[in-house]
């Protein structure tokens, strides 16, 4: 099993098969746009744009799960991003990341990455996780660190 046996969901409600990002490395992230650790998407972007053309893609998956800090629609967490970070990484429909409605990608990347939590619970917004090429995820990062914490182990999958 790996990444690319889940799917996601467009904010306009269409399915995408993660395999669509076979060969690429991911940084797949749990956001909101109400939180104080919201300019990380600037922060995404910025390592998106340095690295993308080695490979890199970012996916942002809004969630609502903690202190209702994704309040709106799906299309209008997309468009926040858009219009106040510059964001144009894919960012999926809402989503869940724990709890019996958990989106399957998540309850894989926590299965597979636990991080601090013994059952993998992701503890706030801006979870990172880094997915190799081959679609195993390979590292997580807590939603205090940084994304530029995260380029030497982005680099090492280059």
């Amino acid at each position: 099993m790996s990444v690319y046996s889940h799917q996601a969901v467009t904010p306009a409600n269409q399915e995408v098969p993660l395999d669509t990002y076979t060969g690429k490395v991911l940084v797949i992230a749990n956001t909101a746009s109400k939180c104080g650790l919201t300019p990380q998407y600037g922060d995404l972007q910025k390592l998106y744009d340095e690295y993308k053309d080695r490979g890199l893609v970012v996916l942002g998956f809004p969630c609502n799960q903690f202190g209702g800090q994704e309040p709106g629609s799906s299309e209008e967490a997309a468009e926040f991003c858009q219009l106040n970070y510059g964001v144009n990484f894919p960012v999926f429909a809402k989503v869940d990341v724990n709890g019996p409605d958990t989106a399957s990608l998540f309850e894989y990347l926590k299965k597979q990455q636990p991080g601090e939590q013994e059952d993998g619970t992701i503890q706030w917004n801006f979870t990172k996780f880094i997915v190799n090429r081959e679609g195993v995820p390979v590292s997580r990062f807590e939603p205090k660190e940084s994304p530029e914490a995260m380029k030497a182990a982005i680099e090492e999958l280059l």
